[in-house]
């Protein structure tokens, strides 16, 4: 792990997060409790800020980076799967982001909703909550069921045991 200030702004971390090896967390980031951010991820806030809520986790691989006229601001109990990019874009409450998708500037993804894997959703795009949204370009392409919005809902619990896991061993 790796945490580097940038223009006097350093991450604020704090004894409830999991921090992977190999992670770096660059700048002006904030974590709510809870998040666990795996290995090799980098999480880059250099010339805006990131705001990551609780609960949420962000998997190995991925990367998160801003503009200087779009922040990244996840919400809480989100799932961010491995190979993830996102680039100044605003992820709402308990969604689950695929692996290898691509979420890009000024893009809103609202709560409950499942990005699926390898999707590019562009710039500036928003979409209706609960609703399953893929492709290249990302569409948004039915309804969520109640059933796979538990489901995405509550991922993040899987991953806070296994940071948990982790945290016991070091």
């Amino acid at each position: 792990m790796q945490l580097l200030s940038y223009l006097n702004k350093k991450p604020l971390i704090n004894n409830s997060h999991f921090i992977a090896a190999g992670a770096k967390i660059i700048g002006d980031v904030t974590l709510g409790g809870h998040v666990n951010i795996w290995f090799n991820a980098v999480v880059r806030a250099d010339v805006n800020k990131i705001v990551i809520g609780k609960n949420t986790n962000i998997q190995d691989l991925s990367l998160l980076h801003v503009t200087e006229k779009d922040d990244l601001i996840i919400g809480d109990n989100v799932t961010v799967g491995h190979n993830v990019i996102l680039h100044g874009c605003k992820v709402g409450n308990s969604s689950l982001i695929g692996m290898g998708a691509k979420i890009l500037d000024g893009a809103i993804i609202p709560p409950y909703s499942l990005v699926a894997a390898g999707s590019v959703v562009p710039p500036g795009k928003t979409y209706p909550s609960k609703h399953m949204i893929m492709g290249i370009p990302a569409k948004a392409v039915r309804e969520l069921t109640e059933i796979e919005i538990d489901s995405i809902s509550n991922h993040y619990k899987s991953y806070i045991e296994y940071a948990g896991i982790y945290q016991k061993k070091a």
